[in-house]
């Protein structure tokens, strides 16, 4: 399955996508994976879709009884040997028939990779192939079962990762090519303008909290006429991915200040104290948000957030957050200043447009002519922000 077809493209450019061979194999998570934290995985694989020529891959989960104990013998068995090869997902088995330049496979976690094994002439079928990880600390590369799922990593080419503390470990233990790259965002889809929304959400939090910061911001919420926006269910699933982006986008776009905090912040039994730029960051500052939070000590983070109030650090265990934000609040300028510079930084340098270009240059791939297109367009968008227009 293909996207062919791109917002405010001519019929002529319609037409051209339509007749272009598809260069890449994408493969997905989305088949059986519906949490809201892989979100901003699925949107980067649709952009992929719109300015690339591209097909996708969505294993689906075999159901049945005999198809789960299927995969607990099958893994069973790859942990007595020490055989990845006979990891099991449970996936229904698929098989690529015909050539691709680039497999391009986004895994959330390292127990991902098994999904691998279901599809079958992967290898011979894709010229390059590309594994890009999410989340994979450290300390867990020498878990065995970390090890045992990474036996499959050796036949990519090339891995990237957003741990860019996990680079020499990952490529130590594969004897490929590892790179950082960090999360992106779709920009033009977060960005609060030309028609800036009213930002009538006080405070915007998803996901992990400090418990400290939460119970001042609920009971500033009590005292004040002050909206503050936070999770209040587990285990969220995500109907529709493209409508969790949506909703999310929108609330982003009309929150005053967002949380932001560094990855796992609250999880250093699983991260051993590694620090790492989650996407929370880019997409606060895509929508043009005031992020307030405690940011990662880490190279990823001076590197591309290294503009002025980018974060408004605060301890993690912070008790004067009405403080905090009435000083902000007297300072209105500043304020303006910070949203606009977020959304320009992120629209000339965070969407997901540049990250796939990235990738193409490590494996010597042209960019299309709608990647072009499409950073032309972010960069006539950035300089409508700035001129205030």
């Amino acid at each position: 399955m293909s996207q062919m077809t791109q917002e405010n493209s001519s019929s002529k450019n319609i037409y051209l996508r339509l007749n272009q061979k598809p260069r890449i194999l994408v493969v997905s998570m989305r088949g059986f994976h519906s949490q809201a934290f892989r979100s901003a995985e699925y949107e980067f694989e649709d952009a992929v879709f719109t300015f690339d020529y591209a097909d996708i891959l969505a294993p689906v989960l075999a159901s049945g009884a005999v198809s789960t104990l299927n995969k607990k013998l099958a893994n069973y068995a790859a942990r007595a040997t020490g055989k990845g090869q006979l990891l099991s997902s449970g996936c229904i088995p698929t098989i690529v028939d015909r050539e691709y330049d680039l497999l391009f496979f986004i895994c959330q976690h390292f127990w991902d990779i098994a999904c691998i094994n279901s599809i079958k002439a992967w290898r011979e079928k894709c010229r390059k192939a590309v594994l890009w990880i999410d989340e994979i600390w450290a300390k867990e590369i020498g878990d065995h079962k970390t090890r045992l799922c990474f036996e499959l990593v050796k036949d990519f080419d090339y891995i990237f990762t957003t741990q860019s503390s996990s680079i020499n470990a990952i490529t130590n233990l594969v004897q490929r090519p590892c790179y950082s790259l960090p999360y992106g965002v779709d920009t033009i889809k977060f960005c609060p303008y030309p028609q800036a929304p009213q930002r009538s959400i006080d405070i915007y939090s998803i996901g992990r909290r400090s418990p400290i910061v939460h119970k001042a911001l609920l009971e500033m919420a009590e005292r004040k006429n002050f909206l503050y926006l936070f999770d209040s269910l587990k285990g969220l699933q995500m109907t529709d991915y493209k409508e969790h982006r949506t909703l999310y986008s929108n609330l982003i776009k009309r929150s005053r200040y967002y949380i932001a905090n560094k990855a796992k912040f609250d999880a250093i039994h699983q991260t051993g104290g590694q620090e790492e730029l989650g996407s929370r960051f880019f997409e606060g500052a895509a929508g043009g948000a005031v992020m307030i939070g405690t940011p990662p000590v880490c190279e990823a983070y001076t590197t591309y957030f290294n503009w002025s109030d980018a974060v408004i650090e605060i301890p993690y265990d912070a008790t004067n957050l009405a403080d905090i934000i009435t000083a902000l609040d007297a300072q209105p300028e500043r304020l303006n200043r910070i949203r606009k510079d977020n959304v320009i930084n992120s629209l000339l340098r965070h969407d997901w447009v540049y990250r796939w270009e990235q990738i193409l240059e490590k494996l010597g791939l042209e960019s299309t002519p709608e990647m072009l297109s499409r950073k032309a367009h972010l960069r006539n968008l950035a300089d409508t922000v700035q001129s205030g227009h």
